[in-house]
């Protein structure tokens, strides 16, 4: 930052000021910053989080064109990154939508199904079975609607209300660092211009100076000291400007790292929102997938055991030689039930 002199005068302190100024410091797109290890006593600028990656610690200087040229702020460059990642929470929940529109239209297609009637007329184990696959659609059917509604509730939901709040968090961070931003250039502007002013007044008064005739010395030293008291008010106009700037970078830079934290905080709170929608997410597909499986058991297990009812070979294999209308002993109905039983697979 600048530092505060005494008023100049013939020689004048703001020389001294801009050259040390120029040694010391060096001044970015309206901001000033210390140029590090300038003299050996001079300790280098400390981060604020030294042992940890923090936005507080960095962009604070310009983005540059190919060109070397500043071109974009490096507050500008951390929203636009923060921005990137609402759009990309947005996009999500997008995905998010898709699936949902998908869950419920399978939902229907499986409850359609599940009600069709082909195939209504088979009897015996077989359409109990095939009862049973239908019955397993439609409660498939059920797990799907049910997804359907939870990954709304819990999955997008979630998504698009935690946009709604950081959209507004970074709207009212991004005006207020960016009007802090445009009064700093303000104040270093009224610097350059009373820095100038004084330079004019300092060169006016060297010209009078060396233009003493002792013959006019009366009408020379009333120009001196006229040229002398313009010096001295441009020297404050320049201290004021000075203590403008010097406050309001300190306000700037107060509030960039006030900001900064916020910034990371929200980007913390939206990767940990979205990181439990994904176990979320994940997990109800999980269900989904274990319903399923448990589904698909049961239908098998269920179809063996109509189909071949282990518990009564007897009855099973009396039935269906009776459809062949053929009268047959005890003795050949258990050797076929016996030979029924080795070759089983």
């Amino acid at each position: 930052m600048f530092r505060r002199r005494k008023n100049p005068g013939n020689n004048s302190p703001a020389k001294r000021q801009n050259k040390e100024i120029k040694e010391t410091k060096i001044t970015i797109n309206c901001v000033t910053f210390p140029l590090p290890s300038v003299t050996p006593d001079q300790p280098e600028q400390q981060l604020l989080k030294p042992n940890e990656w923090s936005y507080c610690d960095y962009f604070w200087t310009d983005k540059k064109d190919p060109q070397g040229t500043p071109s974009v702020g490096g507050f500008e460059v951390l929203l636009q990154k923060q921005l990137k990642g609402k759009q990309m929470q947005k996009e999500m929940a997008e995905f998010v939508r898709e699936r949902i529109k998908i869950e419920d239209e399978y939902s229907k297609n499986l409850s359609k199904l599940s009600q069709s009637p082909l195939a209504a007329q088979e009897e015996g184990t077989l359409g109990e079975a095939w009862a049973q696959l239908k019955r397993s659609c439609h409660d498939e059917a059920e797990v799907h609607l049910k997804f359907s509604n939870k990954l709304q509730c819990e999955v997008e939901k979630p998504l698009l209300t935690f946009r709604d709040n950081f959209k507004k968090e970074l709207k009212k961070y991004d005006h207020h660092i960016i009007d802090l931003r445009k009064q700093l250039a303000s104040r270093y502007a009224g610097v350059e211009k009373a820095r100038k002013a004084l330079a004019d007044r300092q060169k006016d008064l060297e010209v009078k100076t060396q233009q003493l005739d002792i013959k006019h010395m009366n009408k020379h030293e009333e120009d001196i000291k006229k040229a002398r008291r313009k010096s001295t008010q441009a020297g404050d106009e320049l201290m004021h400007n000075v203590d403008l700037y010097n406050r309001a970078q300190s306000k700037w830079f107060e509030e960039m790292v006030t900001t900064s934290l916020e910034l990371e905080r929200l980007e913390v709170e939206r990767v940990e929102m979205i990181r439990q929608d994904l176990r979320q997410y994940t997990t109800l597909r999980h269900e989904t997938d274990m319903f399923n499986q448990s589904v698909s058991h049961v239908s098998i297990s269920l179809t063996v055991q109509v189909a071949v009812p282990l518990s009564q070979p007897d009855r099973t294999c009396g039935c269906l030689l009776e459809s062949d209308n053929q009268s047959v002993s005890h003795d050949s109905l258990d050797s076929r039930v016996e030979y029924g039983h080795r070759n089983r697979p």
